[in-house]
């Protein structure tokens, strides 16, 4: 069993070096998934990034392009590296876990989470997990790069904003996480950038605790080839209702505050390319 489908693509038509990426937020359910799964479609949406894809329609609609992932998380993680594999999940595939988000179920393939325990009745197969990586995955991957790079080409530098949503924040604790794998996927002067920004909206900013950022901004973030990462991670309690399925009434004041920090970053990276050019 394969669930075949390509991302998403919403080409940039407002002339900046910026991007989106979203490949948590695929909802789309297989019956041949769901059938392979021990507690049923609801453990395996504890996976998403709920509703993420629709909260930057604000961004795409002023122009910013952008990746989306349609394909469940619980089918395979974008967000991981295809080496971050977990033996319960893929069989005959590695005597051991390899890193510490695989040893605690959540590899390439998710194999358990703390509150469903064990997700799936048997673990996939070497060549389905093949044709995962084959016909999921990398092609995430390449519709991300080729956007980047042609933004990159355009304009000489480029900016991808990986969007994620994290569970509910205790009191105290920042409401969105800025990861740039601390320093090695985005300039820190970006970081800053747009650490300032959230700020600016009124929010309260992280920067890399707890989330440094996932394979996306380590595969495409290299600053030293003007190609910036940077992992956005937010508060779930910011944009959902108490459900954690659908919108709050807060939904779209947040659409359109992360459209305005999408378009003020982009703006940022564009004059700071201009005035090192100029120099």
């Amino acid at each position: 069993m394969t669930q075949d489908t390509i991302p998403i693509i919403h080409p940039p038509r407002i002339g900046l070096p910026v991007m989106l990426s979203v490949p948590h937020a695929g909802r789309a359910y297989d019956p041949a998934v769901i059938a392979r799964s021990t507690q049923g479609q609801r453990a395996l949406e504890t996976l998403e990034d709920p509703l993420v894809d629709r909260l930057m329609w604000r961004a795409f609609a002023a122009g910013i392009g952008g990746v989306v992932q349609p394909v469940p998380r619980a089918v395979i993680d974008c967000n991981r590296r295809p080496d971050e594999v977990d033996p319960a999940a893929i069989r005959h595939i590695a005597p051991l876990p390899v890193g510490p988000r695989a040893q605690h179920g959540l590899g390439i393939i998710a194999s358990r989470t703390r509150r469903h325990g064990a997700l799936w009745r048997q673990p996939i197969e070497r060549d389905e997990f093949q044709r995962r990586l084959d016909r999921i995955y990398w092609p995430y991957h390449r519709a991300v790069e080729t956007m980047l790079d042609q933004l990159a080409i355009d304009h000489g530098q480029a900016l991808l904003l990986d969007m994620h949503s994290m569970p509910a924040r205790r009191p105290g604790e920042a409401r969105i996480v800025i990861g740039d794998r601390h320093g090695s996927s985005a300039a820190s002067w970006l970081s800053q950038a747009a650490a300032g920004a959230f700020r600016d909206a009124g929010l309260t900013v992280a920067l890399n605790d707890p989330y440094a950022g996932g394979a996306i901004s380590e595969r495409h973030g290299r600053p030293s080839d003007g190609r910036h990462a940077l992992q956005i991670e937010i508060d779930r309690s910011l944009y959902l209702a108490a459900d954690q399925r659908s919108p709050a009434a807060t939904f779209d004041r947040l659409a359109a505050i992360l459209s305005s920090i999408a378009v003020s970053l982009g703006e940022h990276l564009a004059s700071r390319q201009w005035d090192v050019a100029a120099e």
